[in-house]
């Protein structure tokens, strides 16, 4: 996560169980400690100085607009969920509290957070799959400023030495990463390690394929899996993509170690400081050509916890709100090199940034991880987790996902 996503994608697996012991003490019962009235506090996950900067910017411009002050506090993305329930079970939560999506439906499962519509938050410029991105059980509890997914970066220098075109499909993903693996250098690099960043990197393969969390032992997921099997076969995986984290991977892209990778726009910033590096961009290759290429939507949603104190939740939507204007979040995607979730904020960032337009297409098709299982998410990822250490260091995949769907079904 070292990067935007890269710091979020560990997510803090909680029972809902838990949760809702700890949320219930806070739900209803307002602040157990007296707070500035005019000061407002969002927890996030914003420890690196350039976006803690630039959330500070943009918390500082509402505050301005709505005559408050508004404060953020940062701690590293595995320990949002973890903080804001301690802070939920000494009555000391925050106004704001921004989740990584796929933990936002625990904290919502436990009945700690406020319906954004009933705080004046609509939707009407937002599309469906990143309203669903911040709903859970159709109540929409987070609101997006931006969006990511996973795109294919490639060397441009490096595939024009070769002869080849940009892949598009499996079987040319797989013959031009095997012709581009020479020496050192291998042909992709992804990250299948035993944390989010792997499961987030599987999911356009499997869901391309037309596989299905609900059930991992499935064929289309277990031939997703097979072909990840088949570029380490090849030799056009590094053995060590076992243990790579995204940041990993943009590493091995970065210096030359890789001729494609697959990785996120939070990657940009750090692509842009190496000027000798001349890289494109392109949708993730599908099974076949002509198909959908879906891949997942990452990124935080702004949530409003239920603390009993209407007034004070009312101007925290407020906030949330403003943050998540079409203005707000033009800016703060022009900075992060993230999709912007409202549709016209987006259409504009098209014409700014045309080099990630693929992107913005890859966002379009791309759903949210918990859109099926809400908060069961955290069970399934953790059980894919440990079957990609088992398929790619030995085991058969149709054994590895068939072990995975026991653990994501019994929690063992």
């Amino acid at each position: 996560m070292s990067k935007r996503f890269n710091r979020r994608s560990r997510s803090a697996v909680i029972p809902v169980a838990a949760a809702s012991a700890l949320v219930a003490g806070a739900a209803l019962t307002g602040c157990g400690q007296q707070r500035d009235s005019s000061v407002y506090t969002v927890l996030n996950s914003s420890t690196d100085e350039t976006y803690h900067r630039w959330d500070a910017q943009a918390m500082a411009r509402c505050g301005k607009q709505l005559g408050v002050t508004v404060e953020q506090q940062s701690v590293p993305a595995a320990q949002v969920m973890t903080k804001a329930l301690r802070m939920a079970s000494s009555k000391s939560l925050p106004h704001i509290v921004q989740f990584d999506a796929s933990e936002m439906p625990t904290f919502a499962e436990a009945g700690g957070l406020i319906d954004l519509r009933t705080l004046g938050l609509g939707t009407e410029d937002i599309p469906q799959g990143i309203v669903n991105f911040g709903s859970y059980k159709g109540t929409y509890y987070g609101a997006a400023r931006s969006v990511n997914t996973l795109a294919l970066f490639y060397n441009k220098d490096v595939l024009d030495q070769a002869g080849l075109q940009v892949p598009a499909t499996w079987a040319e993903l797989r013959q031009t990463a095997k012709e581009l693996t020479r020496g050192k250098r291998y042909g992709l690099a992804l990250s299948a390690g035993g944390a989010e960043d792997g499961v987030f990197q599987f999911t356009p393969f499997m869901w391309s394929n037309g596989g299905d969390e609900t059930r991992l032992d499935g064929p289309k997921v277990v031939e997703a899996l097979d072909y990840w099997k088949s570029l380490l076969k090849d030799g056009s995986l590094s053995k060590s993509t076992v243990g790579w984290t995204q940041a990993d991977v943009n590493d091995q892209f970065m210096a030359g170690n890789a001729a494609m990778m697959i990785n996120g726009p939070w990657q940009v910033e750090t692509l842009n400081t190496r000027k000798s590096l001349h890289w494109g961009i392109a949708r993730i290759p599908v099974p076949k050509a002509g198909e959908k290429s879906v891949g997942p939507l990452g990124g935080a949603v702004l949530t409003v916890p239920n603390t009993g104190d209407e007034r004070r939740e009312r101007m925290a939507g407020k906030i949330v709100a403003c943050l998540s204007s079409e203005r707000e979040q033009l800016t703060y995607a022009r900075n992060s090199w993230m999709v912007p979730a409202n549709e016209k904020a987006a259409a504009a960032w098209r014409k700014q940034v045309p080099e990630l337009d693929a992107l913005a297409d890859q966002v379009a098709a791309a759903r949210s991880r918990t859109a099926e299982l809400g908060a069961g998410w955290s069970g399934v990822s953790l059980a894919l987790q440990s079957a990609f250490q088992a398929a790619l260091t030995g085991q058969s995949s149709q054994a590895a996902l068939q072990r995975a769907q026991q653990r994501a079904t019994s929690g063992n």
